[in-house]
């Protein structure tokens, strides 16, 4: 089992920045892969980024060049740094990660984007 605790969601204006952190319960060296995905009121959930277990990164089109995602090994945590902020980007935000071909999904954090 792997339990995921996202953090550092809010209300930020838009332009502004946010970094989402996403503590794992193990050591998520060897997670097959782990995501950030975010759905908006209305609107089915959506990949926004993710990470493979060599370090290859994608990005969602409405996001690329804005959003970053990385990981720490040593503490365990995903993050993803979102810069321009805009109000399409509220969302719930859930970290993801699939581990022995296992998805495991966190609680989400709000985020919300004021124009």
């Amino acid at each position: 089992q792997v339990q995921l605790v996202e953090s550092g969601g809010g209300l930020v204006q838009a332009g502004g920045s946010l970094r989402l952190s996403c503590a794992a319960s193990k050591s998520i060296f060897s997670f097959n892969l782990m995501a950030w995905y975010r759905r908006a009121p209305g609107k089915q959930r959506e990949m926004v980024a993710r990470i493979i277990s060599g370090g290859t990164t994608n990005y969602a089109d409405s996001v690329k060049g804005r959003f970053t995602i990385s990981r720490d090994n040593a503490e365990n945590t995903l993050y993803l740094q979102m810069n321009s902020l805009r109000p399409e980007d509220t969302a719930v935000y859930y970290c993801n990660a699939l581990f022995h071909w296992s998805d495991y999904w966190g609680q989400g954090t709000q985020v919300t984007v004021s124009s």
